[in-house]
């Protein structure tokens, strides 16, 4: 049996096995932050913990709500219920995947494909667009955290020298996306020379593969992008209320640590822990450990720190966070994951209907 038959039988096993590789590494990665967790749980208000859970559950609606409003612009209805379980599908992948996204966005475009028939094309633009409003709209946050900071006297020149430049590079990379995506000539030129340069690198790891990536089909998946993105570009107007649940999930993302140090007795300014999460999640897509583990944490502190937040709070909080939202996000996120691989595999698997008979 050849190498690419086995690989194309075997995939959804191999698959799990990755998945499930890649959870022990998760757990064994944060192992000692659960134990400090377990024994910082002495210390903090019951109460005030509690709240992240229906803060996650509307960062989730956000979420959902932002999918369905994009799809609807491009002539889609879906349901709220399809929706929300992607959402929590898509937050797993980012998680156990480390890949700056993109496995999120391969497999927004193969899920939606697979269970809504949404072509590749519509589900990796309104993915795109989800992403650019999150960041453009984390301009709101930003600008709102730099104003609490400045009110509470910790705006020196780092930190404002860090929120110029992630300002700079959201601004910068919307601006480039819609360059590119503006033209037809643009976006074929830019993509034919991405993958070509991407199959290169490739080609040096696997030799026997000049082409692992089809220059034929991503020029194809792009044209039909740029279809679209043109169809939002007419409709800017519908773009509103996405843009305010980009905002919605930005501000539950803020409101889930910021409920952390109150359940600590610590009122910081909230300023403070916008910048670092902003600081953190930007860093944290480069880390080869799922989830940013080690990346995200001592970032978070030390930005955190450097705006006035001891390091004895900030430190613990950020590690109960993000012990706390591994736990909500990623059992949820692997059961509807494995659900979703299993349907497709039975989809694969299914004989052909409507086909007529034939009689010896």
């Amino acid at each position: 049996m050849s190498e690419n038959s086995f690989l194309r039988r075997r995939w959804k096993l191999l698959l799990n096995i990755l998945t499930v590789a890649l959870l022990v590494v998760l757990a064994y990665a944060i192992r000692h932050q659960l134990s400090q967790t377990i024994d910082n749980l002495a210390r903090v208000h019951a109460w005030a913990l509690a709240l992240i859970l229906p803060i996650e559950l509307l960062n989730y609606h956000a979420q959902t709500k932002l999918y369905q409003t994009l799809f609807r612009t491009t002539g889609t209805n879906l349901t709220y219920k399809s929706l929300f379980k992607m959402s929590v599908e898509l937050n797993f992948v980012n998680h156990v995947f480390p890949s700056a996204g993109v496995s999120g966005i391969s497999y927004f475009g193969l899920r939606m494909k697979s269970a809504e028939q949404v072509s590749a094309g519509k589900a990796t633009l309104v993915q795109v667009m989800k992403l650019i409003l999150v960041f453009f709209s984390f301009e709101v946050i930003l600008l709102a955290g730099v104003v609490f900071l400045a009110i509470g006297g910790k705006a020196n020149n780092l930190t404002m020298l860090v929120a110029g430049s992630l300002s700079t590079f959201m601004v910068l990379g919307t601006v480039g996306f819609a360059y590119v995506a503006g033209s037809q000539e643009r976006i074929h030129s830019f993509m034919t020379g991405m993958t070509t340069f991407l199959n290169r690198l490739i080609h040096k790891v696997r030799p026997k593969h000049p082409e692992t990536i089809n220059v034929e089909r991503v020029r194809f998946l792009f044209e039909e992008m740029h279809q679209n993105y043109m169809l939002f570009k007419e409709h800017l107007a519908d773009l509103k209320a996405p843009f305010w649940y980009a905002v919605l999930a930005n501000a539950t993302e803020v409101m889930a640590i910021y409920v952390v140090y109150i359940a600590f007795g610590e009122w910081v300014n909230v300023g403070a822990v916008i910048l670092a999460y902003a600081v953190a999640n930007f860093a944290g897509v480069l880390s080869v450990l799922p989830g940013g583990v080690g990346v995200y944490e001592a970032l978070m502190t030390a930005v955190l720190v450097a705006a006035g937040v001891p390091a004895a709070l900030s430190l613990p909080v950020t590690i109960m966070y993000r012990v706390l939202n591994t736990i909500l996000q990623v059992p949820p996120g692997y059961v509807l994951y494995h659900r979703s691989l299993m349907a497709r595999q039975d989809k694969v698997q299914q004989p052909p209907t409507g086909e007529p008979e034939h009689h010896g």
